[in-house]
C-alpha cells in the first residue's frame, strides 16, 4: 500500500486530529483502501485539504486506487477555485463536509467529516506515471501545477527519514497544510517509519495550538522562518514542552539572529535544530544540515538527502568543481518531478524535468560540501546598472533594526516595506549606504503588516500592486 502503511503495526497510532479522531495504522489502512474503491483509477480529484483525519484518508486512498489527487487549501480562493475547476476538469472533488454544499453534485461517499462529489466532467487521459499535483507556493492567481510521478514521494519520505533520523517513536506536529509541499512531507516521512502524526488545524497564536501537543505530546515541528517569529513573540523559549526533542525550519531562510537564536536554544535544551532545504518541484526536502553542526554553519541549509546530489552551475550552465564555489544551484534525485502543468492537457506529458531540477536560487559551498542559499537568481534589480540583491537588502536591513520587512521594486527604483514608522528615515539612510546608490531610487513604506500567503511567504508582487501601484 501507498508510503506502506499496511506494513507497520496495525495497532500502533497513524494519527490523531484535533477534531478529535484518532486512528491506528491497521484502522487507516482499511479506511483509505475503502476510500479509494469510491474513484475510478487514472481519474482527477480536487483535494480540498484540511489538516484532518478526513483530508487524510481521501488522500492515502486515492494515491493507491492510481487516482491523481491535486492538493488545495479548502479555504482557497473560490475565485481561483472556479477557474482551477474550469481548466482542469476533475471528475471528483473531495471536501469538507460544509464545503461540499458549495457544489451542485450529490454526494457519493462520505467518512469522517469529508464527502466525495462526482461531478459532470468527463474522465480524460492522464500520463500512466503521474500521481499528485500541488500549486506551486507562488501561483495563488494562477493554475500552474507542479506535476509529480510515482515514485517521487515515497522516495523523498524514505531519504528524509533517514536523513532526521525518524522512528516509530516519533510524535509529528503537522501544522504546515498538507496541500503545502512541506506539510506533506511532515505526514509523509512519518507515515513511513510507523509514527503518529498530529494533525492541527489550530493557529499558532492559540492556546489551544500549545494544549494540543502538550497534551499529545509531541515530539518534533516543522516550521517556516514566519512560525519562528510567531513562536519567539510567544516566548517560546520559556514554555514548558518536555516531549518536544526536534524543532527543523524549511520553507525559506531564516535571519541569521534566528537561527542563531534557535541553535543556541536546542543546545541549551538539550533538542535537535535541523534546517532543511526544499521546493514543491523536489517533494519537499533536498537538503538538511545535521544537527551538530547548527552552531558553526549559521545559515546553512547543508547537505543533500540520501540518494540526492546537490550541485552548482554558472551562467553557462557549467557544473562548478572547485570545492568552494557560488552559483545556480541544482539538484538531482529520485524525488525530482516530472515538470509543471497550465491546463489538463499538460496531466498527458511525461517526465521534463529527468530527474535533475535548476532551483533558480543562487547559493555557495564552502570547503566542508555544506551550501547556503545567497538569494533569488530572479531576485534582483539593476539600479543605475549595479545589480542589487532584494534577498540580500532584506536580510540587512532586518538584522540592522529587528524589524519586518520585504523588499521589491524595478529597475527605476526599489521598494522597501516596513512597519515601523519610527525606523523610516533610519531604514533610507541605511540602505542607500550599504548600497552606494542615491536615496532617490529607494521609496521606504510604512505598511500595516507584510503580506504573505497561507506558507508565510511574502506576496512581493500583491505588496507592489497595493501600496506602490
Amino acid at each position: 500500500m501507498f508510503l506502506g502503511i499496511d506494513r507497520q503495526n496495525g495497532s500502533s497510532l497513524a494519527m490523531i486530529d484535533n477534531e478529535g479522531y484518532r486512528l491506528t495504522y491497521g484502522e487507516t489502512a482499511a479506511l483509505a483502501a475503502e476510500a479509494g474503491r469510491q474513484v475510478q483509477k487514472r481519474s482527477l480529484i480536487f483535494l480540498l485539504c484540511t489538516n484532518t483525519v478526513g483530508s487524510m484518508l481521501g488522500y492515502l486512498g486515492f494515491v493507491d486506487a492510481g487516482a491523481v489527487p491535486v492538493t488545495l487549501n479548502a479555504h482557497i480562493d473560490r475565485e481561483l477555485l472556479r477557474n482551477l475547476l474550469e481548466v482542469y476538469a476533475p471528475a471528483y472533488i473531495w471536501a469538507p463536509k460544509a464545503a461540499a454544499e458549495e457544489f451542485p453534485y450529490a454526494p457519493v461517499y462520505e467518512t469522517h467529516g469529508y464527502v466525495l462529489l462526482r461531478t459532470d466532467s468527463e474522465i480524460y487521459p492522464l500520463h500512466e506515471d503521474l500521481q499528485l499535483c500541488m500549486t506551486t507556493s507562488g501561483s495563488t492567481g494562477s493554475p500552474k501545477l507542479v506535476r509529480y510521478k510515482k515514485g517521487n514521494l515515497e522516495a523523498n519520505a524514505r531519504n528524509v527519514a533517514k536523513a532526521f533520523g525518524w522512528t516509530s517513536a516519533e510524535r509529528a506536529i503537522c501544522d504546515l497544510g498538507m496541500q503545502y509541499t512541506m506539510g506533506l512531507n511532515v505526514i509523509n516521512t512519518h507515515l513511513y517509519v510507523g509514527a503518529t502524526v498530529l494533525l492541527t488545524t489550530y493557529n499558532l497564536m492559540s492556546a489551544d495550538f500549545w494544549d494540543y501537543i502538550r497534551k499529545e505530546r509531541g515530539t518534533n515541528f516543522t516550521g517556516v522562518p514566519f512560525s519562528y517569529d510567531i513562536f519567539y513573540r510567544l516566548r517560546f523559549e520559556r514554555m514548558d514542552l518536555p516531549d518536544l526533542r526536534t524543532l527543523s525550519q524549511g520553507g525559506g531562510k531564516l535571519t541569521d539572529a534566528r537561527f542563531i537564536q534557535l541553535a543556541e536554544y536546542a543546545q541549551r535544551t538539550g533538542k535537535r535544530f535541523i534546517p532543511s532545504f526544499g521546493t514543491t518541484e523536489t517533494s519537499a526536502r533536498m537538503a538538511c544540515l545535521p544537527a551538530e553542526l547548527a552552531l558553526t554553519k549559521t545559515g546553512s541549509i547543508g547537505r543533500a538527502i540520501p540518494e540526492g546530489e546537490l550541485f552548482l552551475i554558472d551562467e553557462n550552465g557549467q557544473v562548478l568543481t572547485d570545492m568552494e564555489a557560488e552559483g545556480e544551484m541544482c539538484y538531482k534525485g529520485p524525488n525530482v518531478t516530472m515538470g509543471y502543468a497550465v491546463c489538463k492537457e499538460d496531466l498527458s506529458k511525461g517526465d521534463e524535468f529527468k530527474g535533475v531540477y535548476r532551483t533558480g536560487d543562487l547559493a555557495r559551498r564552502d570547503a566542508d560540501g555544506c551550501y547556503y542559499v545567497t538569494g533569488r537568481l530572479s531576485r534582483f534589480l539593476k539600479l543605475l546598472s549595479y545589480r542589487v540583491s532584494l534577498d540580500q537588502s532584506e536580510r540587512l536591513i532586518q538584522q540592522e533594526f529587528g524589524i519586518e520587512c520585504a523588499c521589491a521594486g524595478n529597475d527605476q527604483r526599489m521598494n522597501v516595506y516596513i512597519t515601523d514608522a519610527s525606523k523610516e528615515k533610519d531604514v533610507l539612510d541605511y540602505i542607500a549606504g550599504k548600497t552606494g546608490l542615491y536615496k532617490s531610487l529607494f521609496k521606504i513604506y510604512v505598511v500595516p503588516g507584510i503580506l504573505r500567503n497561507d506558507t508565510g511567504k511574502i506576496q512581493y508582487r500583491v505588496m507592489d500592486e497595493t501600496y506602490a501601484g
